[in-house]
């Protein structure tokens, strides 16, 4: 059967029970299991809280939630892939942090992500009123496949009598009285002020030179994208802020999708690019600011006459020029990962912190644990990480010290780069000229990112909902050492051929989109680079025979798989279109009698396990 076909019926398989150690979160105490949910629709989501592609999902769900809210229960599953992320707590601030408003269960050992054999964040599971599991999705753009699904046997299940309306489980947590509520990034105004995104709460808020005392908000406090005055205006979960010729602020208005302009005299916020629709696979990347997609802006700075942009939603940087209103991709290949060399071919892996220098403009790449630059000629380079998997804290030789998720970065006087540590809770630094890391602060809750003031270093402790200043040391804190690898257990595959094959099942009333060529794309490549034999790189059919090397015994395989499908309709000219894509990291162990089949899901259920 070709990996892209339609499915010739739908599969049902019983679901397997949702049990964490970390118990339930959004359900007033309340432990739930399947049968609680029994005549409700269940969409599963698979998501860890470092992952852009997750939080676009959550944004996704929304809808559904609100257009099916007596019939679909949506469980979110969180599945850490840092260890930071397996803190309890940890997971408490993300899902407020978030605004997730649905059950979910903290799965720190993966137990139910083994027990549904998930292979990728995030990964959507659909449980129908019965308890069978009907649909699987991988990555983003999946809502509306699932949302035609439900309306689609709704009527079938009242006619049988198995489906039951009515309040799902959720229970809202109590609101915090905080003058922050998990800030993201900070600026230093001509005032002497600081300007903080106050992310949780969608506004802005004006800080005097003590960092405590609020002065302003900049914003309603209700998530949408109005232009408009500093008390009507409206943002969505606003990141980096950066200043605009001393009058007015940049914002990157991360899931709205947008760049925001502050004028600092009046109050009035404008947009300056975006079009508040995420972009997608085929879509312009360049042209008139206000008319192009962009995908979540997580940070930006002013660099060379543009203002770069961290474009973490597709693994790229962005600039927008401010001389004639437009932007372009700079750096990057929408693949993640971390490549160096010319900015056409590197890859990067959810950027999330630019800091400028004259011939440097620093970036913390957060889901590769990595400090990266970029040279005036658009050459990138790597001062600390190694990939998507290894993370920790280790200080030293630039070539062997470790980060953990780190999403900000801060130019210092002397030459050297201040590294917000994340999920370390730490603030590091990186000195070009000895090629060493240290750590200059730790204890820091969830540090985001950090501003020079003075002599200071004021740094945004996002999980503890403050601004933090500290002196900036002369000497480093002595860390133990600690090194992770990604929590996933590695599948046990033979040596030599492995048939790899992409699920793909165009959604109920769509097929594939061939009418400019083939509507499927399959990229696979490998770290170490010496485990494939075969089978690298890009092809449009989404079944490959790859020989994996058997003098290497374990390793990483790197998939991203892209599908186009339309609606189905003769009587529509132009119907509405879908680009499904995902990316995988595949850790495998190479072992004989292992697997000699690869099956990843994008849309469907698999046909071998029917």
């Amino acid at each position: 059967m070709n990996a892209a076909s339609p499915a010739p019926r739908r599969a049902r398989v019983r679901a397997p029970e949702l049990i964490g150690k970390g118990g339930w979160l959004n359900t007033g105490g309340k432990n739930l299991t399947l049968a609680d949910l029994r005549g409700k629709w269940v969409v599963v989501d698979f998501w860890t809280f470092c992952c852009i592609n997750c939080l676009h999902v959550l944004d996704e769900l929304r809808e559904l939630e609100d257009k099916h809210r007596d019939t679909v229960v949506v469980i979110g599953v969180h599945s850490p892939k840092f260890v930071h992320e397996a803190e309890h707590a940890a997971v408490v601030d993300a899902v407020e942090r978030y605004g997730v408003e649905h059950p979910v269960l903290d799965d720190p050992e993966l137990a139910t992500w083994k027990q549904y054999a998930v292979r990728a964040w995030p990964t959507l599971v659909v449980i129908d009123p019965e308890g069978y599991v009907v649909a699987q999705h991988a990555g983003e753009g999946h809502v509306h496949a699932i949302e035609r699904l439900v309306s689609e046997l709704e009527a079938e299940h009242e006619a049988k009598g198995t489906l039951r309306r009515g309040d799902g489980p959720y229970v809202a947590p109590e609101p915090q009285p905080t003058a922050l509520r998990f800030p993201g990034k900070a600026v230093l105004l001509p005032s002497g002020n600081l300007l903080v995104s106050d992310t949780t709460r969608h506004q802005l808020v004006e800080l005097g030179p003590d960092g405590e005392s609020v002065v302003g908000r900049i914003g309603s406090g209700e998530r949408g994208l109005v232009d408009g005055p500093a008390d009507s205006a409206a943002f969505n979960e606003p990141q980096g802020l950066a200043l605009l010729d001393g009058e007015a602020v940049v914002v990157a208005d991360t899931v709205n999708h947008a760049l925001r302009r502050l004028d600092l005299v009046t109050g009035e916020v404008t947009t300056l690019a975006g079009t508040g629709r995420q972009w997608m696979r085929g879509d312009a990347t360049e042209g008139p600011a206000r008319d192009v997609n962009l995908s979540s802006p997580w940070d930006v700075a002013p660099w060379q006459g543009k203002v770069w942009i961290a474009m973490a939603g597709v693994h790229q940087l962005w600039a927008y020029d401010p001389a004639d209103g437009t932007v372009s991709v700079t750096a990057g290949t929408t693949n993640e990962g971390l490549v160096d060399g010319p900015a056409a071919e590197a890859w990067f892996a959810q950027p999330s912190g630019l800091a400028a220098t004259d011939d440097r403009l620093w970036l913390a790449d957060s889901e590769t644990s990595a400090l990266r630059w970029v040279e005036p000629d658009g050459t990138v380079r790597t001062a600390v990480g190694t990939g998507l998997f290894d993370f920790g804290h280790r200080d030293g030789a630039a070539g062997q010290a470790l980060f953990q998720h780190p999403l900000g970065v801060t130019a210092l006087p002397d030459g050297s780069v201040a590294v917000s540590d994340t999920y370390n809770h730490a603030l590091r630094r990186y000195d070009p000229a000895t090629g060493e890391v240290t750590t200059l602060a730790t204890d820091l809750r969830e540090p985001s990112d950090a501003v020079l003031v003075g002599g200071d270093i004021v740094v945004v402790e996002s999980a503890r909902h403050r601004l933090t200043r500290l002196r900036l040391p002369e000497e480093a804190v002595k860390v133990a050492s600690r090194a992770h690898r990604t929590r996933r257990a590695a599948t046990e595959v033979t040596p030599g051929r492995l048939r790899l094959d992409v699920v793909f099942q165009a959604p109920a009333g769509q097929k594939l989109d061939t009418r400019y060529g083939p509507s499927t794309r399959l990229l696979v490549s490998s770290t170490p680079a010496e485990l494939l034999l075969k089978g690298e790189g890009a092809d449009t059919d989404l079944t490959r025979t790859l020989e994996l090397n058997p003098d290497v015994t374990e390793g990483v395989l790197h998939v991203s798989a892209t599908a186009a499908s339309c609606d189905d309709d003769p009587t529509v000219e132009y119907p509405a279109c879908h680009v499904h894509q995902q990316d995988w990291g595949v850790p495998v162990r190479l072992a004989p009698g292992g697997a000699d089949r690869l099956p990843l899901i994008l849309a469907g259920m698999d046909p071998a396990e029917d």
